[in-house]
């Protein structure tokens, strides 16, 4: 036998057999895991959004107090000494 027939007897033997049982709950887990996890992604999304402002408020606050945007005060060595 060649690999595809290998394959295709496997699939066959899979399809012939009964379908395996369902659990009862099943749909009612899967959807508490999902919104599980729809929880936790709209915490994550919060998370972030409150670290993004205050990213923006941290550099805020130091651009005006360091003014960036300004050139440096012109100081000269002294000739003396």
């Amino acid at each position: 036998m060649s690999r595809h027939e290998d394959r295709e007897a496997a699939v066959r033997r899979l399809l012939d057999t009964p379908y395996p049982p369902v659990p009862g709950d099943l749909a009612r887990r899967a959807a508490e895991r999902g919104a599980r996890r729809l929880r936790l992604a709209l915490r994550v999304r919060r998370v972030l959004w409150v670290l993004a402002v205050a990213a923006v408020t941290v550099f805020a606050l130091w651009a005006s107090a360091a003014r960036p945007w300004e050139a440096p005060p012109e100081t000269t060595p002294s000739l003396e000494g």
